[in-house]
């Protein structure tokens, strides 16, 4: 049996040499088609947004007389579309797969209704858009008196212009250096006091599903947008991307937060699985010890393997803050219940 890739012949019978370079061919193969995969779904991505705010947005932006506001428009339609095909991505995918093989029973299917309401607000796109504006606007006067002053702001692609060839390796890269500010980003919600009284309604659900990646207060949801917006900015992120960089960052955070007895294999030390941020989640483990907690990665597992905060042990325990059973701690059943007690938490009267 013969097979080629790229040129090399591979053959049933072959010395280890040519066997060592049939399978760098072939990952290289692999690897490319990725790639080729990424750019053609960016593409779609683009043209659909671009249908959408053609044939929609543009006209009513212009029948109000609020043309200056294009150029918004524009980016709230892609984050306000990447949001509706996320959603559908996730129900599609992994509802079905939590069913096949959950990792634990649903004794309270109310909380996780009330997840879903957590889940439309922020995949709908409002707070990230929100705060990425917000912070290019404040930037912007900086940015134009620096440029004034002789110095031109860097971007990320100024200093490795021939890694951002392809779109797909763009996007890659930025997903990579947001993950790791991503990954700071939840180390401080679980040692800064107050940070974790706002926090915790994230760990309080008992009954994780992929919706609870979105069960967040609100408060910790805009400082979180704004944090990974002004990393975006800084690194120089072009607005047209930060949609894509979003969703593929929340794809995963939903997959991780799935009810699934599913660990990844020997992927689990690259990629977050569902196994082990539900350790993260896990009463004891999950936002305890010297280091409050294991597991604060969000994409790339192997940031937690890095700083020494990894929990690879295939378990799949019980999740919920420890206060819920020791004192009977109520974090709310409802939207707006979960909203003000995150408030009286934060104040010290809850």
């Amino acid at each position: 049996m013969t097979d080629s890739f790229m040129g090399v012949k591979c053959s049933g019978q072959r010395s280890a040499y040519n066997s060592a370079v049939c399978i760098r061919a072939r990952s290289a193969c692999c690897l490319r088609s990725s790639f080729l995969m990424i750019d053609t779904v960016s593409q779609y991505f683009e043209t659909l947004v671009g249908a959408v705010f053609s044939s929609v947005v543009e006209p009513t932006l212009f029948s109000l007389g609020l043309m200056s506001w294009v150029e918004r428009g524009f980016e709230g339609t892609a984050f306000f579309v990447g949001g509706i095909l996320q959603i559908l991505a996730v129900v599609l995918l992994l509802w079905p797969l939590e069913k096949l093989m959950p990792a634990q029973r649903i004794d309270n299917p109310s909380n996780v209704r009330t997840d879903v309401i957590f889940t439309l607000v922020n995949k709908l796109g409002l707070l990230p858009l929100v705060a990425f504006a917000l912070m290019f606007l404040a930037l912007t006067p900086l940015d134009s008196w620096l440029r004034l002053q002789g110095y031109a702001p860097w971007s990320l692609e100024d200093f490795l212009p021939g890694l951002f060839a392809s779109p797909a390796i763009n996007l890659l890269l930025y997903i990579l250096i947001i993950d790791l500010g991503e990954y700071w980003r939840h180390r401080l919600q679980h040692r800064i006091q107050w940070w974790w009284q706002l926090h915790s309604l994230h760990h309080a659900q008992r009954d994780m599903t992929f919706w609870t990646d979105d069960r967040n207060h609100i408060l910790d949801e805009i400082l979180g947008a704004l944090w990974i917006a002004t990393i975006a900015l800084v690194i120089g992120v072009p607005p047209q991307q930060f949609p894509l960089v979003l969703f593929a960052t929340k794809f995963i955070e939903s997959l991780s937060h799935a009810n699934l007895r599913w660990n990844f294999g020997v992927l689990k030390f690259v990629l977050v699985s569902p196994q082990f941020h539900r350790v993260h989640h896990a009463i004891g483990v999950g936002h305890e010890g010297d280091t409050q907690g294991k597991n604060f990665a969000v994409v790339f597992s192997f940031w937690d393997k890095l700083f020494a905060t990894a929990d690879f042990r295939d378990t799949y325990p019980a999740t919920g803050v420890r206060d819920q059973i020791t004192a009977d701690r109520n974090y709310g059943t409802y939207f707006w219940e979960t909203q003000w007690l995150g408030f009286k938490r934060l104040l010290g009267r809850a």
